[in-house]
């Protein structure tokens, strides 16, 4: 069948697909014939175009362009959608429709397409009365709480039911650090949740960094039948056979992206495969609104840890203290009893600054917030609370163990070729409020600092306390 004139009529990009039923692989999915449109983008000269050739022969293979097409032609029905395609940094709006064949064997398609680098909020909008209705329903769970991680938990869950799968999870990455976590998941009845360790495996790692190469620059990785899983053993092989052994028989995997960056991954697994447009359809637009949550609340955790972070020692600051401090005294968020307080202070930080420049200083600084990270790491908390002092609070802490950590302070407090500093102590055992608990540790911080500069008449002390 001649195509030729059929296809001069399209001003979009367009080609005319055939589907040979009886091929697989390569072989199955094969341009027949295109406009100029279409072959100024995959050649150089238009005269260099060749038609009846396997599409691989003009784009890289793509699983999910296979299953669109097999969508079409089997279904016969038209197909459009719109999605995010990382190959060409662009958001592309796709329309197959079945076309009639002359050859039982062989079905044809009319493929079309649009591409802009911006997202396009009107054809987003243009989706099934069901999938609307999920991204709706979605949206409204993201503002009905403050809670983020309730909410994930409650978004997940739902993504899961609408989609008919046994299993949904929100996967967050970071690539430069290696870092993969799990921000939420749900499983169906029945189904046994992986352990949370095996998210933090060596193994796990690996094979979260091969779904780049498994979306290859699409809008997600999927597979609805044993072909599918198998063209993707063929990158990820230890992931596909440890699916195979969970009995996953269907996945979809969708990257979340933010600023050009993958900062996690939304899967569903095990759903029916009937199902499969509308559950692309549901999950792409849901990953784009997900995306931009997740983002938004990254940027909201970044710039409170800023706020109560001290840049130069990566503890808590004044700030930080100020708001535990309140938390406490106002019932928000108790210290838990019985717990002690220190109060530590650089001994010579003004004769460093003065003699030796502030580098130098801030190395001193940097070197008694690394001794204090040393003690109890993960139990205590550390605050830098002023120019040369810190604070600790040390919760959940029976006054042996507090007395015992008091001592390795001590001990430490004037090494040779390290910082100097004083400490001051208060246990609950000896005053249980809090703030009586920090006047009294800074009043036995200073009692140790001026008896420490009486030694050292070298240092000059510049005293806070005139």
């Amino acid at each position: 069948m001649d195509y030729k004139g059929f296809l001069a009529n399209f001003r979009r990009i367009a080609c005319v697909m055939s589907v040979n039923l009886k091929e697989e692989g390569d072989n199955r999915y094969f341009v027949v014939d295109a406009n100029d449109a279409y072959k100024k983008t995959v050649v150089q000269d238009p005269k260099d175009f060749v038609c009846n050739v396997p599409y691989t022969r003009y784009i890289p293979k793509a699983v999910n362009f296979e299953a669109l097409c097999d969508t079409c032609v089997m279904n016969d029905r038209p197909v459009h959608t719109y999605f995010n395609i990382e190959l060409y940094k662009a958001w592309m709006e796709v329309f197959m429709t079945p076309l009639e064949s002359d050859d039982p064997d062989r079905k044809m398609l009319l493929f079309s397409y649009e591409m802009n680098t911006k997202v396009e909020i009107d054809k987003l909008t243009d989706i099934s009365t069901e999938t609307a209705g999920n991204v709706i329903k979605t949206c409204l769970m993201l503002r009905e709480t403050n809670d983020f991680q309730k909410t994930m938990n409650a978004v997940v869950k739902d993504i899961r039911e609408q989609c008919g799968a046994k299993g949904c999870c929100i996967l967050l990455t970071d690539f430069e650090k290696r870092q993969y976590s799990i921000l939420s998941e749900s499983f169906d009845t029945g189904v046994e949740a992986p352990p949370q360790a095996s998210y933090s495996s060596e193994h796990f790692g690996k094979v979260v960094e091969t779904w780049p190469r498994l979306v290859h620059k699409s809008n997600c990785f999927l597979f609805t039948n044993e072909k599918g899983m198998e063209e993707a053993r063929k990158v990820a092989p230890e992931w596909m056979d440890t699916l195979k052994y969970e009995g996953i028989e269907t996945l979809v995997v969708y990257p979340l992206r933010s600023d050009d960056k993958t900062i996690g991954y939304i899967w569903a697994g095990n759903f029916d495969p009937e199902k499969v447009m509308m559950i692309k359809e549901t999950l792409s637009l849901t990953a784009f609104i997900l995306s931009a949550e997740i983002a938004n609340e990254q940027n909201n955790r970044r710039i409170k840890i800023m706020s109560q972070t001290d840049m130069l020692t990566g503890v808590y600051n004044r700030n930080a203290m100020n708001n535990r401090i309140s938390d406490d005294v106002n019932g928000k968020k108790e210290i838990k009893k019985p717990f002690g307080v220190f109060f530590i202070d650089v001994n010579g930080l003004k004769t460093v600054n003065d003699t030796k420049g502030h580098l130098a200083g801030d190395d001193l600084l940097k070197d008694v917030a690394d001794t204090l990270k040393e003690l109890n790491p993960g139990k205590n908390e550390i605050y830098r609370v002023g120019g040369d002092e810190y604070m600790i609070i040390a919760p959940d802490t029976a006054c042996e163990e507090f007395k015992n950590s008091e001592k390795s302070l001590l001990e430490n407090s004037e090494r040779e070729s390290r910082a100097h500093f004083a400490v001051g102590s208060c246990h609950s055992d000896e005053n249980s409020d809090v703030l009586k608990a920090m006047q009294i540790a800074d009043a036995r911080m200073y009692e140790r600092k001026a008896e420490y500069y009486l030694r050292h008449p070298e240092y000059e002390w510049h005293s806070k306390r005139g």
